[in-house]
């Protein structure tokens, strides 16, 4: 899962009154550009389709719930899809041309590596104790702390599995200055032509990795899944030039449910195929409401809320899962509806409980620390020369 930017919410639920002027101005190299709460809103709606999906594949619902479940849940492995869309969308509308390579690579290091470290911690932690089957080998470990691991099929599930994603995230942050900069430089028509190659590229890719045999293993490839972050960075563009010409966010809601919804009639790799033309249009609708103050009950207050836990609660959600399995020897269990919603209820309360916890308690205080530590260390004022030297200490 991606982990986008903060985009905190103002305390009303309709969010900022910016009225209709030109949007172009955001686009400036000095512009202050306004927070988009919609979008962090829509981030929890993104883990909660990962989580149904998790839930459909471990088989807590038997019978015709089973059945629901999995007509509800079975494409939420796009929610991961869309995070990757909404990752580029985010850092390119919060990007300075002034911001220096390293200062973005650290705030996204002290965003995002917290959290994945605790929860190494408690997967290790796991698999040497209840869930023997999830122990790596040294070089396992390995790659996943340096977030490498989803570059070998094999290694993809190593630890916690769902941190798949934040490998392929660490390696679009490596490149996002360098896209970033490309595309301040690009016109917008050469900018329109980047977003409709990556679109193409996320359509044919699944239906080319089967033709040449390739497969699953393309999926959790950072490679093959860098046309969906490149495609979010253009939309940023395009909205901040205000040159994006797209449907309003009702009609690119409806056309994501539909894309949603249809995707599992293809093939399991091919379903962010399916729904990236929704999300291609979705983002940049509720983007442009909260620019224009429309309202959007994406940036109600409990929404945006649960979208400040949706990185937590991605990261966590599976350990709570796999621990309930060894703890009550239960895999696969089919149960029938009332038992299966308690059971699922209880993961869910259990999960959003402890992404509360990593959040207020490693994920907010450890960025402030890892901030706080850098400055201390890079921006620390030089000592006088001179005075020094008359002091007798040395300077050198």
């Amino acid at each position: 899962m991606s982990a986008p930017a903060t985009t905190r919410a103002r305390p009303a639920e309709t969010g900022p009154k910016l009225g209709a002027a030109p949007m172009a101005r955001w686009g400036g190299e000095r512009a202050t550009r306004p927070s988009l709460p919609s979008l962090t809103g829509m981030r929890w709606v993104a883990a909660l389709a990962v989580f149904g999906l998790h839930v459909d594949l471990v088989g807590y619902f038997g019978g015709i719930g089973g059945k629901v479940v999995d007509w509800g849940f079975a494409a939420g492995d796009t929610g991961v899809s869309f995070f990757f869309v909404l990752s580029g969308f985010v850092l390119m509308w919060s990007a300075r041309p002034r911001d220096r390579a390293v200062r973005f690579w650290r705030r996204r290091f002290a965003r995002v590596y917290p959290v994945h470290l605790a929860t190494v911690g408690l997967a290790l932690l796991m698999a040497y104790t209840i869930t023997p089957y999830m122990k790596p080998d040294h070089g396992e470990v390995a790659a996943n702390l340096l977030l490498v691991h989803s570059w070998t099929y094999a290694w993809r599930d190593t630890l916690n599995p769902v941190s798949w994603s934040l490998a392929c995230e660490a390696f679009f942050y490596a490149l996002f200055p360098l896209l970033a900069r490309a595309l301040r430089r690009c016109s917008v028509r050469v900018t329109r032509v980047v977003g409709g190659v990556s679109v193409l590229a996320v359509v044919l890719l699944p239906s080319l990795t089967t033709w040449f045999g390739i497969g699953w293993s393309v999926y959790y490839s950072p490679l093959a899944r860098l046309p969906e972050f490149v495609l979010g960075a253009v939309l940023a563009r395009l909205v901040l030039l205000d040159r994006w010409r797209g449907p309003g966010r009702h009609a690119a809601l409806a056309i994501t449910a539909v894309c949603y919804f249809a995707a599992p009639a293809f093939g399991g790799n091919e379903h962010a195929a399916v729904t990236i033309l929704g999300f291609t249009l979705l983002i940049p609708a509720a983007a442009r409401a909260d620019l224009t103050g429309e309202p959007s009950s994406w940036r109600h207050p409990a929404l945006v809320r649960l979208g400040e836990l949706s990185f937590a609660f991605y990261m966590i959600h599976l350990l709570v899962i796999r621990a309930v399995e060894a703890v009550f020897h239960s895999y696969s269990p089919h149960l029938p509806p009332l038992p299966a919603f308690g059971v699922t209820a209880a993961v869910f309360a259990t999960s959003l409980g402890f992404a509360w916890l990593l959040y207020e308690g490693v994920e907010c205080p450890a960025r402030r620390l890892v901030l706080r530590e850098w400055r201390a260390a890079f921006h620390r004022p030089r000592p006088n020369a001179r005075a020094g030297a008359r002091g007798g200490e040395s300077v050198a």
